[in-house]
Order: C-alpha cells, then structure tokens, then sequence
C-alpha cells in the first residue's frame, strides 16, 4: 500500500511551516526525515496522523482520502505516531501502560460490564497476553512491573513503540526515537525497528542522530523552511550542497 502526500501545506498566523510538501512512500518500508529545527517535521507528523488539519493538499492512504478522519480512525486503518517526548502514564506500570493502548477493549463499555463480564475478563487475559509478548520483544521484562515513570529515557521510547504495537499497525511515525537515549539503548531500538519491519510494519522516522538513522533507514527526504529540499540514499542526500548549507550549516567548495 502506499502514502501518497500531495502539496501539503499549513500556515500558523501567516507563518508558512509547511509549503506545499509532496512525497510518496509505500507504507511497509523505512523512510528517515530529517531537517534543522522549525523545518516542519513534527507538524508534517501532526498532519499526517490527523492531530492538525492542513490548509490544503491531500493525503491518500492506499486509494482512501485520509485528510478529514480523526487520529482514531487513522489508526483504526494502521497509520500511528509517537511523539518526541514520551507520553507514558507515569503511575501505570509498563505492563498497564501498554494494556491501557489495546483498541477495542469490552471492559471500556458499561454495558460488556454488567452484562458479559467473562467475555470481558477474556479479553483482558488476550490483551495482558499481547502486552506481554510486546514486553519480552523489547526486551523490558526487567521493568514490567515498575512505574512507567521511573524508566531511563531509552526505556521510555521503546515502551512508546510498545503502545504503538498494541495497535497492531501498519506504519508507525516515529518522531525522534533515539532522542535522550544512550548508545547502547539506541542500538536496542534500532535493532528492535529492523525486526519489526521485517515482520512488514513500515516506519517514517524523524531523527537528528544522523549517524544512527543512516544506519537503518535506506532513504532520507530532507525538509527545510517547511519544504521538501532533497530526497534519496543517505550518502547522496547527506552530500548534497543544499542539504549541507541548510542542515549542517555548510557548503562544499
């Protein structure tokens, strides 16, 4: 299936944060976004997920016009985002916090409630099962049981992937998974998107750890001023003159 974006474009107060962005991906692949500060990544995210609505352009998901649904119903089609600052329920254990993400739970209805509480306590046993197997695959069984709060920065992201699992999506928006964590988890989470895209999730990746997104991702689209500026391999886009001047502040002679 692909996402095809179609001159997307978003103003705030006259201020131009996406200029009519266009890009095609096919959602079971790995594209990395990359771009200064203010060049509109987060607000494509925003856009792309249904959180804010564009001022014109279009996005179709496979051959379904996706700009008026809501971020729920996005996701109900696979298409899910985390955000740059985790936002774990800090009193919830990790365990709870990824139950708490599972759509579609009986329990959540007054009526399942009173009237099929053993269809509700089976579904509660099938998401504790599926919340567990997303902990042994992030490898976070050491922490299953603390508050959510109490994880190290690294542990925090891949618990945000972890409730995006839970979803079972598609393709997930990740917005600067490697962010405030150290080396040796950054390889964790690498290692962790790697096996999820191979079981055929696809991922779109903003990230400032050039070194590390290069390592993952087998493209890069480049944005600028709210604009798409340079699209292709990693190397090529990371030598451009473009992208030096406007991402790394500098020129090739």
């Amino acid at each position: 299936m692909n996402l095809l974006v179609r001159e997307l474009s978003k103003a705030f107060g006259g201020f131009h944060v996406l200029d009519r962005v266009s890009f095609s991906f096919e959602t079971d692949g790995l594209l990395g976004i990359i771009g200064p500060n203010g060049a509109g990544k987060s607000t494509l995210f925003s856009v792309l997920s249904g959180f804010i609505s564009a001022d014109r352009g279009s996005i179709l998901l496979g051959e379904r016009a996706i700009d008026r649904l809501s971020p729920q119903e996005r996701a109900q089609l696979g298409l899910v985002r985390t955000f740059q600052v985790p936002r774990e329920f800090h009193h919830l254990t990790v365990r709870e916090n990824l139950m708490a993400a599972a759509p579609h739970q009986p329990g959540e209805r007054l009526i399942p409630l009173f009237l099929a509480p053993a269809r509700v306590r089976a579904a509660e046993r099938a998401v504790r099962e599926r919340a567990d197997e997303v902990i042994a695959f992030l490898r976070l069984e050491a922490v299953a049981d603390l508050p959510a709060g109490r994880l190290s920065g690294g542990q925090k992201k891949l618990l945000e992937l972890g409730r995006a699992l839970l979803t079972e999506p598609r393709l997930v928006l990740l917005d600067e998974p490697f962010a405030g964590v150290n080396a040796v988890l950054v390889g964790e989470v690498i290692e962790r998107i790697a096996a999820l895209h191979a079981r055929g999730i696809g991922f779109l990746i903003i990230e400032h750890d050039l070194g590390s997104l290069a390592r993952l991702v087998p493209r890069l689209l480049v944005m600028d001023r709210g604009r798409v500026i340079a699209e292709g391999e990693p190397r090529a886009v990371l030598n451009d003159r473009a992208v030096r001047a406007a991402y790394l502040g500098q020129t090739t002679p």
